[in-house]
């Protein structure tokens, strides 16, 4: 039998060719679990603000990996010993952070699986992965985990100045055309080191992590945290609610096989077993589309409606504040709105609601990005830096918005 070529190179419109290392990751990246990333939009709703936000999670986990290949290169030049094991944990682990992600990313989480993260869901991934692979995994899920003694390795993954945070920024901000999240990914990358087992950035790096923070704040406010993006997330969870409930009332609606499961069952992380993630390796995008198509004929007003407002892109108001709204106001617009549509109060309150939003750039007391002075001291970004406003940035800020229907609907 004719051997197959595992080292394969991809083009990727961002760092131009990313070449796969070694024959367990091309076979991660060819399996199912991997692949259906490639149906997950990484940014959720946001295209409908940003029309060229299509880029998947296979996007962004293959990025990941591109500069978590950088990573290991500079560490090794500047003599910080990263074992041959280590290395391919650390593809492995970097290209997997995100395989748990459900449908348009974070509104499963919300509305029809209870209190079950993607981050859990991931872990369940790998570990089933693992099984399958002979448990060539199971270094790679240390350090995932934050177990393996070497916590800089950890601290690649998942810190704050990951592989996933410096990849994300450059990807979304070059899909969106937001210019104001272009960082310099590799200069980071370049700048990195490692003290007492922990990655700092060398002192000539100071500038690229204040812009790196700043991009990160921008991107949250002009991107993440849209105004059009939060509506449009906040009624795609209240879509998925609207439905769970309708089908626990008795209610038949068309939805794809996976979906209807989790339609039907009460899903916490109790009772995720191995064969409830299978059913949701099965999920993805295309079956919450293709439900809400269906649902915007369903005979109930909220579903159909809420359905056809994402479907058409004709949303909902929002208003955003500094402080929170007064009950008073959303009670007369819910009124009002009860009284139009001769609905229920409940009904009412899928299309009148508020909630918070909060920014936090940096984190003061979570795996600080220090920085290594040329006299071996170590200080924090936030101490280190003459801008003033990083400390501004450690502070989270936090917005209120309330959404209500147009006058016309």
């Amino acid at each position: 039998m004719k051997k197959r070529n595992k080292l394969k190179i991809l083009n990727d419109p961002i760092y131009g060719f990313i070449t796969i290392p070694n024959e367990l990751i091309f076979d991660l990246i060819e399996h199912r679990y991997f692949q259906r990333l490639r149906r997950i939009s990484q940014m959720g709703l946001s295209y409908l603000v940003y029309p060229g936000a299509h880029h998947t999670r296979f996007h962004h986990a293959l990025g990941c990996m591109h500069l978590m290949q950088k990573a290991v290169r500079v560490l090794r030049f500047k003599g910080v010993n990263v074992s041959e094991d280590e290395e391919v944990a650390l593809y492995a682990a970097i290209l997997l952070h995100d395989i748990g992600h459900g449908p348009f990313s974070h509104a499963m989480e919300h509305s029809i699986v209870n209190e079950v993260n993607h981050e859990s869901i991931s872990l369940m991934f790998m570990e089933e992965i693992n099984e399958e692979f002979n448990g060539s995994l199971t270094l790679a899920i240390q350090i995932f985990k934050g177990e393996y003694h070497r916590d800089f390795l950890h601290q690649l993954i998942s810190g704050q100045l990951d592989m996933d945070r410096l990849d994300y920024l450059k990807r979304d901000s070059f899909y969106t055309g937001v210019a104001e999240g272009n960082i310099n990914s590799e200069r980071l990358i370049t700048m990195l080191t490692v003290v007492n087992d922990a990655l700092v950035v060398e002192e000539k790096g100071i500038y690229s992590v204040e812009k790196f923070l700043l991009a990160r704040r921008l991107m949250y406010w002009q991107v993440y945290l849209h105004k059009t993006s939060i509506v449009a997330e906040s009624l795609l969870i209240r879509v998925l609610q609207r439905a769970k409930e309708l089908v626990n009332k008795g209610v038949k609606l068309i939805a794809s096989e996976p979906l209807t499961f989790f339609l039907e069952n009460k899903i916490t992380s109790e009772n995720f077993t191995s064969e409830v993630l299978q059913t949701f390796s099965r999920l993805d995008d295309y079956d919450i589309v293709s439900a809400m198509k269906e649902w915007s004929n369903s005979d109930d007003f909220v579903l159909s409606t809420l359905s056809s407002m994402i479907i058409d892109r004709d949303l909902l108001k929002i208003k955003v504040k500094k402080k929170p709204f007064q009950k008073k106001k959303k009670e007369e617009l819910i009124e009002k709105f009860m009284e139009k549509y001769k609905i229920s109060s409940e009904e009412a309150r899928y299309f009148i609601f508020e909630g918070a939003i909060s920014n936090q750039a940096y984190h003061l007391n979570k795996q600080n990005i220090n920085i290594l002075y040329k006299s071996r001291k170590i200080i924090d970004i936030v101490k280190a830096t003459d801008q003033f406003n990083l400390e501004a940035l450690s502070k989270p800020v936090t917005k209120y918005f309330m959404c209500y229907p147009k006058h016309k609907h």
